[in-house]
Order: C-alpha cells, then sequence, then structure tokens
C-alpha cells in the first residue's frame, strides 16, 4: 500500500473537462505533500482505462487509482480482476454511483488520507456474459430495458455540458422513442416475462437516488428490480418515484434478492453497466468468482 512504498499510480479519463483536471491536481498535490509519488496516466479511448490498468499490475503496482465516473472505475476494475491488487478511487464523473454506495470521500484531502491510510474492504462484483463468450465485470448494477436504452442514445457531449440534465433529457426522449419490448428471462431459474430489469448490487441509483434499500454491495448476490408495466404512463410513473426515493414503495415493481439472471429474448436489446454501454441481449449476470479489494476510508 502506498504507505510502505510511497507512491501512487492513477489512471485518469481527461474527458472529464478541465474542471475535473483541477479537481485531480488538488488531490495530487495533497498527496504529495503526504511524500507520495504520483503517477498519472490518461486514457484516450473507450476501454484504454482497462488496458492502463493491466499493464500497471504487469508493471507491479499493488494499488491503482480510478479518477473519473463510474465507467472508469469499472473499467479500472476490470482490469484488476483476478490480481489482487486494489482498487483507489477519485470520484470525478457525473453521478458517482460507486462512491456514494461506499461512503467514499469526495473532499480531496480526505481522498488522499484515505489513499494513503490504503485500508480494503472486499468488493463482490457481478460478471455480465454474453453469447460470444465474452464478459464484463460491473460493480454496482448491470440494465436492460429504458434505462438501458437511454444509457445507449446519450450524447457524449451533450453529457459533459449538462451533466446529470443530460440523463434526463434523453429519458424524456426514450418514453416516447422506446418501443418497451417484454423481457423472457430466468431469475435463479425461474422463468417470467418484465418490461425492464435491473440487477443492482447497491442502494442507489444515478447518484443517491434510492432504488433498492436492501441491496449490499459488501455481500454476493444482487437484488433484482423488475419492472412488469410496459408503456410510456409506467415509465413515467417510474421517473418520477425515483427522484423522491419513492421507487421501492410504487406498486407493481418487485425485488427480489438472485445470484444469477438470464435475458434470452428479445436479442439485441443494448445492456447497461455501471453507467456504461457493454453490449447487446442475450446476457446472464451472476456473481464474479474474484472480489476486488477497494479502498475505503478508515
Amino acid at each position: 500500500m502506498p504507505t510502505a512504498r510511497a507512491r501512487l499510480h492513477i489512471i485518469f479519463n481527461p474527458t472529464a473537462g478541465a474542471r475535473r483536471r483541477h479537481r485531480l491536481e488538488v488531490v495530487r498535490r495533497a498527496l504529495v505533500a503526504r511524500g507520495v509519488a504520483v503517477t498519472i496516466a490518461e486514457t484516450d479511448r473507450r476501454g484504454h482505462a482497462e488496458a492502463l490498468a493491466r499493464e500497471a499490475v504487469r508493471d507491479g503496482e499493488r494499488l491503482v487509482v480510478a479518477a473519473g465516473g463510474d465507467g472508469t472505475i469499472a473499467e479500472v476494475a476490470n482490469g484488476l480482476a483476478g490480481s489482487g491488487a486494489a482498487l483507489g478511487v477519485i470520484p470525478l464523473g457525473t453521478a458517482n454511483v460507486i462512491a456514494h454506495e461506499w461512503g467514499l470521500p469526495f473532499g480531496p484531502e480526505a481522498i488522499a488520507e484515505a489513499l494513503v491510510a490504503g485500508r480494503t474492504r472486499p468488493l463482490h462484483p457481478l460478471l455480465a456474459r454474453f453469447a460470444d463468450g465474452s464478459g464484463r465485470l460491473a460493480l454496482q448494477m448491470v440494465g436492460v430495458g429504458l434505462d438501458s436504452a437511454v444509457v445507449a442514445a446519450l450524447d457524449a457531449r451533450l453529457k459533459r455540458r449538462l451533466g446529470k440534465a443530460a440523463y434526463v433529457l434523453e429519458t424524456v426522449r426514450q418514453i416516447f422513442a422506446w418501443p418497451f419490448p417484454r423481457l423472457d428471462l430466468r431469475l435463479d431459474g425461474q422463468a417470467m416475462e418484465v418490461a425492464q430489469v435491473i440487477a443492482t448490487k447497491g442502494r442507489f441509483y444515478g447518484g443517491r437516488l434510492l432504488l433498492a434499500p436492501h441491496a449490499r454491495a459488501d455481500a454476493p448476490g444482487f437484488v433484482a428490480c423488475l419492472f412488469p408495466g410496459r408503456g410510456r404512463l409506467a415509465a413515467i410513473r417510474a421517473g418520477l418515484a425515483l427522484p423522491l426515493n419513492l421507487l421501492p414503495r410504487l406498486g407493481g415493481v418487485a425485488f427480489r434478492h438472485a445470484h444469477r439472471l438470464e435475458i434470452a429474448a428479445p436479442a439485441g436489446l443494448p445492456v447497461q453497466a455501471d453507467g456504461d454501454l457493454i453490449g447487446l441481449t442475450p446476457v446472464s449476470v451472476a456473481d464474479a468468482e474474484t472480489t476486488i479489494p477497494l479502498v475505503v476510508p478508515g
């Protein structure tokens, strides 16, 4: 950990913009003030953070820090999977769901203090597998339905300019554009049909909006949030309930603790994980075989 080696390797997504680059620089100065030598590697394309994390592990790094949003953090985690190396986080994203879920610090001094102390807790990721045999770790959630349609269609430039408001605008657009197909799925072997499903490790969605109050990010399994209602009216009701933290009490929405989710049909629907598009249905979601040590405040 950094107290012994006095160095930290940070992977930074520069598309976050100048303001977030400045926030990273403030954290870097706080680390240097604590005697830590900091190396910053910048991503230049999608998937690059994962490749940089793998390279860092090959170079002997035992703690790699992701500086960016949930998608960047998830990419770094995919690069660390199976290595035993710890994951540190400097939350610089739009929603920062993972940081909120784990109670990670946002202030530069507190971030630096946590990274230097190096205390960790095991993170139990999900593994999404696709028909071509590829797999992807998800740290917070995997979703198929309206929310994955929003992620797939979201304009990255608009997201950089408007932040969370870009998601609201795209959600409104998708409510009128998405055909709301019926999903054929199996949850721990039980067949069912729904309009949307979100397999979540944690309580929060889109920041600190309450989705699944009984989910446990620090334990195996997940909560399947099942939305049976199809069409615009059901989507509008859920969309209004979510920012009021009333979604868990919304009639018709079901929450089931599970260990395996399989979505067989329709094929070709977008699948989102941690706010990024990761593939198309069919997909299966289950506990990953490995945990990842996550640096948390002491």
